[in-house]
């Protein structure tokens, strides 16, 4: 299994994930402190999901709280469950990698999808989040505890994840200008995920 599959891989399994896919919302608290720390556009935060999956829990539990969420994933079948699953929300069939949508959100969410991509490839994404947030928006992704790769599993198939060290993040997080706000390693209260929260710097403050 190597990093290029992934999108195969998810495309084949997508039936299985939706079926297998924890939904007791054991991401609530992380989700309710980005969108504490999201700026609202009349109102409403706009999210956009990159690896957004079959839209169940995380693009559902943002609905339901009134947010305007474009779900973006590079595998078909993902695309067409979230369409399915979440007709009110916006869903992109595209790679997240050099992803320009020519927009700004308040939120970029990349929840357990962000580390299926190579060391290589995980770099660039963070001009990837700086170029569709707004100023004073908000980023939140999870990734492994430290420099490495790993294997899972989803149903049948072998999932590859990679994970830079948590120095590197920060250096790649503040030269597009985001500013941590929260990072905790194995967060207990998580499932042991490991998550990092920043904000792009607003110029006028």
């Amino acid at each position: 299994m190597k990093a290029e599959d992934i999108l195969s891989t998810y495309d084949k399994e997508a039936q299985t994930f939706q079926k297998l896919r924890n939904k007791t919302l054991f991401e609530r608290p992380w989700l309710d402190r980005f969108l504490a720390h999201a700026p609202r556009n009349a109102g409403a935060v706009r999210v956009l999901d990159l690896g957004c999956g079959t839209g169940q829990p995380i693009a559902q539990y943002l609905l339901d709280r009134r947010c305007v969420v474009t779900g973006v994933d590079g595998a078909a079948n993902m695309v067409a469950l979230f369409e399915q699953n979440l007709p009110k929300a916006r869903a992109i069939h595209a790679d997240m990698r050099g992803l320009d949508l020519g927009e700004t959100f308040d939120a970029v969410l990349a929840w357990d999808s962000f580390f299926h991509l190579s060391p290589e490839d995980q770099i660039p994404m963070f001009e990837v989040f700086a170029r569709h947030l707004a100023p004073g928006g908000v980023v939140m992704f999870t990734t492994g505890t430290d420099d490495g790769e790993a294997l899972g599993q989803v149903g049948d198939s072998v999932v590859y994840h990679a994970s830079l060290s948590p120095e590197r993040y920060r250096e790649l997080l503040a030269a597009q200008g985001l500013e941590v706000i929260r990072h905790i390693i194995e967060d207990p209260d998580c499932a042991d995920h490991t998550v990092w929260l920043a904000r792009k710097q607003n110029p006028a403050t």
